[in-house]
């Protein structure tokens, strides 16, 4: 009897474990399905996750902007004192930058002093005054590239983290030797370098963030780096009026910032669970996954395993991507490359407005200084009102509003913008005040279009292509972007001029976003062909439903 009854335990233990190993091998989920489920859609982990990944936007902010500074044009200049010149004395009391032309060096000098800007201490004014652009522009070219590249590199091999690690720390070494330049030609290839370094924070920021938290919370999370983005762009007139006397200096500070931030506080952010995944990593994929559940206080099935839905046929979990480039599959994907055409289309016009309408304030009638703070502050709104519309409205309907509220915005502009031949006591003026006004509302509309740009363009596309189709979005940013300084640099002479392109721009965009697909609430797909067919069998649904 006692014989039989130990083989009767022995025989309900080894049932026990046979069901329990079926349950093990049944309950496979996507990594859309644990977060939803288990462990959480925005818990503390995942809050303090994408705290500290966004505060890397804000060296983005500051690489990208510095030259609204560093390559102004002075306001205003002087005789020297023991000059005779009744030509510098008759030109002087005219009050504007171009009427230093036909002085003779060394009879005049800048109020700020030689080094305040690159414009002053390289005499980029006059029949030089183009080659203050070739900096800015260069800068945004490498951007371009740059996109491209830590794109790529992002989805293939580096995978996010490491890509953001990688961008921060050549982004602080370019800014630093950027303040070292010795003539225009050296500033402008390092401002090239500096461009291709920073271009990795951007796009693997967002998408750092947005893949370890839950569909509702994807669109206001993307918003928070925008957020540091802002502060970011608010810190520049903080760090530049105490360096005013050297540009330099300005440099030198900014490039701090990352490599700090790269040594105390970047270790702490972890790898995104859906790029370990694709990359056939599973195990460590879901030690991410249990690492956010037991910070917020939770804890996964022990028989939990996850579903890899791009996972390879043969030759290992990693042949597939590691045999062709991810831009391959995307652009061989019929309906991915019409969609990532459009998306670059209405991207140029936003990057061009965005960042031309940041650059262009030094031809707006007011203090340089106040009139980036109020830009700077416009971010604000505009990121508030973003996160608020984007859980009200669809993606595609905010995204077309707001650029055509930036253009009108910009065209509005031109009805008070009077040239630059105006003298300083005058840039008070009620035009100048309206002026202001009008173009801070369409640069908060450009800025809400730039920010919604990001996460419409992280939903329209699956994981395994997703950094690389952010690249492609900012890479048509960065192009749009390129131009901009050089409309600004003829806006110097024709303000109006700048406003009327930047308005026309801008309403295009408006206009070829009615083109893209809705994405609100829709789930964030693994593969291109499960987001494919996913998209076809949601389509036929409503079409039978309206039927």
């Amino acid at each position: 009897m006692e014989e039989a009854a130990q083989n009767l335990g022995r025989g309900n233990k080894q049932l026990a474990e046979r069901v329990a190993s079926s349950t093990t091998r049944n309950l496979e989920l996507t990594v859309e399905a644990v977060v939803e489920e288990y462990v959480g859609s925005m818990g503390w982990s995942q809050f303090l996750h994408v705290f500290l990944v966004s505060i890397a936007w804000v060296f983005d902010s500051q690489n990208t902007l510095v030259t609204i500074f560093s390559d102004a044009q002075p306001t205003s200049w002087r005789c020297i004192n023991n000059s005779s010149s009744s030509l510098c004395m008759s030109n002087s009391s005219r009050g504007d930058v171009s009427s230093v032309c036909g002085l003779t060096p060394g009879t005049w000098e800048w109020v700020g002093g030689h080094e305040s800007s690159i414009v002053a201490e390289w005499g980029l004014i006059c029949d030089r005054r183009f080659l203050a652009a070739i900096p800015a522009s260069l800068f945004f070219i490498g951007s371009l590239l740059g996109s491209a590249f830590f794109g790529c590199v992002a989805d293939a091999s580096l995978g996010r983290k490491r890509t953001v690690l990688l961008s921060c720390i050549l982004s602080s070494a370019t800014a630093f030797l950027t303040s070292l330049s010795p003539n225009i030609w050296i500033y402008a290839l390092l401002r090239f370098a500096n461009g291709f370094s920073r271009s990795g924070i951007g796009i693997c920021c967002i998408v750092l963030a947005t893949e370890v938290v839950g569909r509702k919370w994807r669109g206001p999370v993307s918003q928070y780096g925008f957020f540091f983005f802002t502060a970011g762009f608010f810190s520049l007139p903080l760090i530049a009026y105490p360096t005013r006397a050297n540009w330099r200096n300005l440099y030198r500070i900014i490039s701090l910032l990352p490599l700090s931030y790269s040594v105390l506080f970047f270790p702490f952010v972890s790898e995104s669970p859906r790029w370990l995944l694709v990359r056939g990593r599973s195990k460590e994929a879901l030690d991410v996954l249990k690492t956010f559940a037991r910070r917020n206080g939770k804890t996964l099935p022990e028989n939990l395993s996850l579903l890899n839905p791009s996972e390879p046929k043969e030759g290992g979990e990693n042949e597939a991507l590691t045999k062709t480039c991810t831009k391959e599959s995307l652009w061989r994907t019929k309906w991915a490359a019409k969609r990532m055409i459009t998306v670059m289309i209405a991207g140029f016009g936003v990057g061009f407005v965005y960042y031309g309408v940041q650059l262009n304030v030094e031809n707006l009638n007011f203090n340089l200084y106040f009139s980036v703070g109020i830009n700077a502050l416009m971010e604000i709104p505009a990121i508030v009102f973003g996160t608020i519309l984007l859980g009200l409205t669809s993606r595609r309907l905010l995204f077309s509003l707001s650029a055509f509220l930036a253009g009108i915005a910009c065209l509005l502009c031109i009805i008070f913008a009077h040239g630059k031949h105006v003298k300083k006591a005058e840039k008070s003026s009620a035009g100048s005040w309206a002026q202001l006004i009008i173009e801070g509302i369409g640069f908060m509309a450009a800025s809400i279009a730039f920010d919604v740009l990001y996460i419409y363009c992280v939903e329209l596309f699956p994981t395994n292509v997703r950094n690389f189709a952010l690249s492609q979005s900012r890479l048509s940013l960065m192009l749009g972007a390129s131009i901009a300084p050089l409309l600004v640099a003829a806006g110097r002479l024709s303000p109006s001029l700048s406003f009327l392109i930047f308005g026309i721009l801008s309403i295009f965009s408006g206009v070829v976003s009615l083109w893209l697909p809705e994405t609100k609430n829709a789930p964030l797909y693994d593969s291109l062909k499960q987001q494919e067919e996913e998209e076809k069998h949601r389509a036929a649904g409503q079409g039978n439903i309206q039927a």
